[in-house]
């Protein structure tokens, strides 16, 4: 009777605490670490205390992704439009800066040098390597984000929106660096108007790359749960845009690829974490 009662009454002090931390005992604290590499639901944002890279979680769900036949600018391996559906995680508020990937590489290769600018002129296998230097450091799991992560934290959540953050091109300057008004050059990083999540330069800036391998059809067959894109191929995919782009090519469907070792002063990252459940 007496172990009955500690029992109910055990669950019933972690269904309280749960309940309280959901109230908002605890939101916006930052999240601690949990099993397996990644960060509890104790909060939305997560800052890693090596770098000082902020990151945002994004609430997982399904939306349309690619772009219509119909759309102007729209290249081929844009479509068809599927439905996919994404996993909860965390990802980099800002793409990752130069004395970000300073400190843990120890140098910088950037063309356009300022510390928060964003890092360039780093290949997939350059971020691979840092990301590497970064897990040891840290003990955390951070990845680049799939194809799918991207354009759905791209869009707010998975919206309609043509570019991060608006689908007006008369305020794309508003969220967006590209050849209108970059000045040929990439900028500090969250200068411009954040998207619907709270993610700045999604649109423009650099090209950011993902996780994938790039396949022109592969929306064709993709699957619709967390799709991680082609098992092999030749090239990585970016997104995103840059400071020397027109709109089109900001838009938040526009898939473009190159080797994983090639290098440019227009190509950058943000990080992905892993997001867990947890009942605090």
């Amino acid at each position: 009777m007496i172990k009955g009662f500690f029992t109910l009454f055990s669950i019933f002090m972690l269904l309280a605490v749960s309940a309280a931390a959901t109230a908002g005992g605890i939101s916006g604290a930052e999240p601690s670490d949990e099993p397996g590499n990644a960060v509890a639901y104790s909060g939305k944002t997560y800052t890693d205390p090596i770098t000082g890279m902020e990151f945002v979680l994004v609430r997982g769900g399904c939306y349309q992704m690619g772009s219509p036949a119909t759309e102007v600018d729209r290249d081929d391996d844009e479509g068809p439009i599927h439905k996919v559906c994404v996993d909860d995680f965390y990802i980099g508020k800002y793409e990752v800066t130069q004395s970000q990937y300073q400190k843990i590489t120890g140098s910088n290769p950037s063309y356009f040098k300022g510390k928060n600018r964003p890092v360039e002129k780093v290949s997939w296998n350059d971020a691979q390597s840092y990301i590497a230097k970064l897990n040891n450091k840290s003990g955390k799991s951070y990845r680049l984000p799939t194809e799918a992560e991207w354009e759905y934290a791209a869009r707010s959540g998975g919206r309609g929106e043509k570019w991060a953050g608006t689908n007006s091109e008369s305020s794309l300057g508003n969220y967006a660096w590209y050849n209108s008004n970059s000045g040929i050059k990439t900028h500090s990083v969250g200068r411009k108007r954040a998207n619907g999540l709270g993610l700045y330069d999604m649109s423009g800036n650099v090209w950011e790359w993902c996780s994938d391998w790039y396949e022109e059809d592969y929306y064709k067959q993709s699957p619709w749960s967390n799709p991680q894109g082609p098992s092999t191929g030749s090239y990585r995919v970016f997104r995103s845009g840059c400071w020397s782009n027109d709109k089109g090519s900001l838009r938040s469907a526009s898939r473009y690829r190159n080797f994983p070792d090639n290098r440019y002063y227009y190509l950058g990252f943000r990080l992905v974490l892993p997001a867990v459940r947890s009942l605090f």
